[in-house]
């Protein structure tokens, strides 16, 4: 595995700084932004990011197909957040699903 971040502490650390950003709601904050905007546009923007990863993928474009992943699992994690679904539930799905 590439990186010196196996498994999901990468994305353990971004959720809880979207977790932050969500209590704080800095000024000119992307993420606080789009909280504010609701679950309905979040989820737009899963949507929107998801068909940006499809695309990606048909291009053979690896550095492109990681980087709107990357947006992709971003959005997700905002969207968790909205919804008040933390990300270690997500990860208890997955490891039952692994068994």
């Amino acid at each position: 595995m590439e990186g010196e971040d196996p498994g999901g502490h990468v994305l353990t650390r971004l959720a809880s700084t979207i977790a932050r950003r969500a209590k704080e709601r800095p000024e000119g904050s992307y993420t606080a932004k789009l909280l504010q905007r609701g679950v309905a546009k979040i989820s737009q923007k899963v949507g929107e990011e998801a068909v940006e990863v499809v695309v990606a993928a048909n291009s053979e474009d690896d550095d492109h197909l990681a980087s709107e992943t990357a947006d992709l699992l971003y959005h997700l994690l905002v969207l968790l957040q909205a919804r008040g679904v933390p990300l270690e539930r997500v990860w208890s799905v997955l490891e039952e699903r692994g068994k």
